[in-house]
Parts: C-alpha cells; sequence; structure tokens
C-alpha cells in the first residue's frame, strides 16, 4: 500500500492504526482486481462515517446558535453532509489522490468522481473516530466544514430576514457599519439592518459579514414579536 504519511500531515491527524486509514482508501474495484488483499473496502466505514458526521454538526448547530428551529437546523445540516459538498471537501485536501482504484475506475476519472470523494471523505470520520476517538474527530470535521456552516447561517439569516420584509412591507432590508473599534489587526465591526428608516436590529463582529448576520438574527427575533411594520 501507499506511503500516506503526507497525508496524515494535510489532515493533522497521526493515526495509530495505519490499516484504517488505508482501509478508508480503498474502493470496491480495486479489491475485485487484488482478491489477496486483507484489507475491506471503505463501505462499512461510509455508513459509520456518515453517522459520525451527522452527530458532530448537529451537535455543533445545537450549541453554536440556540436561536435557530429543528428544522433549520436540519436544514443547515444537510446543506454542509450533502454529497457535493463533503466532495468540495475532500478536493481541497487532494482525497482523491490517495485513492486505492483497479484500473478502470481509474482510467474513468474515479479520482475526481463526486461520489467516490464524499464516499471516501465519510470512510476517513469513521477511521478516524475509531482510531482517535471523538474529540479528535469533531476538531478534524469542524476544521473542514466550520467555515460552510457560518457561511450556510449567514445567509440563511439574512435570506430569511428579506424573505420576511419583502412579504410584509414590499422592501428591502439595509445593512450599515455603525462603528469599528479596536486596531487594524483585530477589529470588532457593529452593524444596524434598516428597513425604511427604522432600525431593526443591530449587531457586532469580528467581520462585517459576522456582524451582519447578528443584525439579521436580532431582527428576525423582533418581526416575530413586537415590530409591527
Amino acid at each position: 500500500m501507499a506511503n500516506l504519511n503526507a497525508l496524515q500531515k494535510t489532515l493533522r491527524v497521526r493515526f495509530k492504526d495505519s490499516s484504517l486509514l488505508e482501509q478508508a482508501l480503498v474502493h470496491t474495484s480495486y479489491l475485485n482486481e487484488n482478491p489477496h488483499l486483507v484489507l475491506s473496502s471503505n463501505e462499512r466505514l461510509e455508513f459509520l462515517g456518515d453517522a459520525v458526521l451527522g452527530f458532530i454538526i448537529a451537535v455543533e448547530l445545537y450549541r453554536r446558535f440556540p436561536d435557530i428551529s429543528e428544522g433549520e437546523m436540519t436544514k443547515l445540516r444537510a446543506s454542509v453532509v450533502r454529497r457535493d459538498a463533503l466532495a468540495h471537501v475532500a478536493r481541497a485536501i487532494r482525497l482523491g489522490d490517495y485513492l486505492f482504484l483497479g484500473r478502470g475506475e481509474e482510467a474513468s476519472g474515479g479520482r475526481r468522481k463526486p461520489a467516490n470523494l464524499a464516499r471516501a471523505l465519510e470512510a476517513l470520520i469513521a477511521a478516524i473516530f475509531l482510531d482517535r476517538g471523538l474529540a479528535v474527530t469533531r476538531g478534524f470535521i469542524l476544521r473542514l466544514v466550520g467555515r460552510e456552516l457560518n457561511k450556510g447561517t449567514e445567509s440563511d439569516y439574512k435570506s430569511r430576514l428579506q424573505e420576511l420584509l419583502q412579504a410584509k412591507q414590499k422592501s428591502k432590508p439595509a445593512y450599515h457599519v455603525i462603528a469599528v473599534a479596536g486596531p487594524e489587526h483585530d477589529r470588532t465591526f457593529t452593524v444596524a439592518v434598516r428597513v425604511g428608516g427604522k432600525v431593526l436590529g443591530k449587531g457586532s463582529g469580528k467581520s462585517k459579514k459576522a456582524a451582519e448576520t447578528k443584525a439579521a438574527r436580532i431582527a428576525l427575533g423582533r418581526l416575530n414579536t413586537s415590530f409591527t411594520p
């Protein structure tokens, strides 16, 4: 089998049992051409990895976003664990370069196929979980998809606010930076979201997008309770 030290450096995870890492990368087509191989394909690991990934993302959403509903958490989790999103993450760490493929699968572009990449990533998550435990697995997953969680929530709060305002008032929210504090390398932005000159919410964050997200979240809470257009 291939030397996987470079992959472990990229993952920032050192395996105690390297055979788990190897198994996570074995496509069924490789076994068909190498029946002597002791390892199994990555299909069973994929099954476990899917469950581990879903659990960790669900817990993170529950802890990170206390104001969103069950339906919203379901939507965000689905956006992170869908096949195309996982394949994108797998490409970013060049996981396809390490797959063990049969000659036919190799010739058909198997290292670039979204299904192969997504399945291998899920299998890899399971391998890390079995070898290093939940804490290391959580850190690995959040390093890869933490930014996607934030992006999904940013767009969700802001898009929901816009949809609600357009339905109630036929108007769009406008975001304005009203304060910037701190040194240039560690600034905090405060943003107000307005409609028709009325401030619906204010939020602060280390980036304009983060501040806009908080402002939109506060505005949504007010629109759903005391605000009357």
